[in-house]
Parts: C-alpha cells; structure tokens; sequence
C-alpha cells in the first residue's frame, strides 16, 4: 500500500505529517505513506522546511492520496498547470482531503456537488466553487472523504487504514498514538467519525 501526502508550500504540518505518521504504523504489513510535493522543498505555515520524499506525480500511482492544507490553498487551486500535474482516480485509488485540501479537489473536479467538510477558514472559498459543505468533521462518499479541522487528520488516517486493511487495523493504529488513559476514548471517536462510511466487510473485519 503506498500513500502519497501531498503538500505545498504554506502546508499545516498538522494535516500531512499527523495522518503520514499514523498511516506509517502499518509498515509492518507493507504500507508506506510518502509526501509528495511540486518542488524539492516545500516550507509550512510555521516556517518548517522539508525536503519532498516523492514528486507530485507520484500521486498518479499511488494507492491513497491524501491533499493536506495550507495557507496558500487558494493559489494552488487557480493554478492550472500545477493542478494538471495531479493525476486521481477515484476507481481505483483512496482520496482524502484535509480542510483547504477539500478546494483542491473541488478543483479537480471530484467533490461534484456531494456535501463536503472543510474548516471554517476555507468554507467560504468551497462553497464558492459550488459544493455543499457539511458542519462535521468527516465524510465520504465511496471512494472520496474530506474532513474538517486539523485534527481529523487522524479521521482520514483512520478511514484509510479502515478500508484497506480493516476495521482491527484502524483501533491498533490509532490506539497506538492515542493520549495514556484516554485511549479507549479516541479509538471510539475515531471509528465513531468513520464507520458510517465504510463497507460493510471493512467495518466488520
């Protein structure tokens, strides 16, 4: 299973490296969850400067993609040529979005006019390319999910791993990085944002 992150300049290193590193916990069953960006460094939000481990091309073979947000959003989805470098496909691939990242795909053309999350911030730009954003902090509809705020990350790590590896999976990974003494707590929450959206074989698996 590989998973590509992808992250732009300006990008939230709570949304790419939150869901990198839980997805990362199933390295043991041959996953391996990458960021994936236009340029050979990228800089956050905060000042944080990274070096790519893949290009953004990557996302065209990958298993998952997951779009992170950013300050910068908003640039990335007027610009053509760097959006014509993101190749998905939804009949094959898991695709994720993280608050901004919602606008992205928007643009991409695989929202459509099905509800969507996002944060508050971006909400107003979503709505204006015509989707329906939903007061929630997860959804999917087959194989696209959105969330909403920067810690439903975990939802969309939690959602991914759920799909292809199984509901058992999803609990040991987010148990894993789940707070001591809270852990029953978050796995709950966790599969509580994402069970009405999965399969029914991966829920019960």
């Amino acid at each position: 299973m590989r998973i590509a992150v992808l992250t732009f300049d300006g990008f939230n290193e709570l949304d790419s490296f939150v869901a990198a590193s839980i997805l990362n916990r199933m390295k043991a069953k041959g996953w391996k969850a990458e960021i994936a960006c236009p340029a050979e460094t990228v800089t956050s939000l905060n000042g944080v400067t990274i070096q790519r481990q893949q290009p953004l091309e990557f996302a065209a073979e990958a298993d998952a993609v997951l779009i992170g947000s950013g300050s910068k959003t908003r640039e990335i989805a007027a610009d053509a040529e760097l959006l014509s470098r993101i190749r998905l496909d939804p009949s094959r691939q898991l695709i994720g979005a993280q608050c901004s990242g919602t606008l992205i795909l928007a643009k991409l053309g695989l929202v459509g006019d099905l509800p969507a999350c996002t944060d508050l911030t971006t909400k107003p730009w979503v709505i204006e390319a015509g989707v329906q954003v939903l007061d929630a902090p997860f959804v999917a509809h087959g194989n696209v999910a959105t969330a909403g705020g920067c810690l439903a990350s975990q939802y969309l790590a939690t959602w991914v791993i759920a799909r292809a590896a199984g509901r058992a999976e999803a609990e040991e990974a987010i148990r894993y990085v789940a707070p001591v003494g809270e852990k029953d707590a978050y796995v709950e929450r966790a599969l509580a944002a994402v069970s009405p959206f999965l399969p029914a074989q991966a829920d019960a698996a």
